[in-house]
C-alpha cells in the first residue's frame, strides 16, 4: 500500500517545470518536494506528496480532512 500526504506549499524554486521544486510544510515539517508533475501549483496551493513529487493540487478542506483522519489513526 502507498500512502500520499497532504501538504502546503511555503516557496518555490527554479523556472524550468520539469525541474521546479518546492518548499512543502507537511504539519511544521519542511521537506523539499518535485513539483514537475504539477507545473501550474503555486505558493500557498495544498498538494498531495508521495516519495517526493507532488501529484495533484487539493482543495484546502480536502487536505485538512485528510490530516484529520491521519490524526485519528494516530491514535489508534
Amino acid at each position: 500500500m502507498c500512502l500520499a500526504i497532504p501538504g502546503e506549499i511555503l516557496s518555490i524554486q527554479g523556472e524550468e517545470p520539469l525541474t521546479r521544486t518546492a518548499r512543502v510544510s507537511f504539519g511544521g515539517l519542511v521537506q523539499e518536494v518535485s513539483l514537475a508533475c504539477v507545473p501550474q501549483a503555486q505558493v500557498g496551493d495544498y498538494v498531495l506528496v508521495h516519495v517526493g513529487f507532488a501529484l495533484n493540487i487539493l482543495d484546502p478542506a480536502a487536505a485538512q480532512q485528510t490530516w484529520d483522519l491521519l490524526r485519528q489513526l494516530e491514535k489508534l
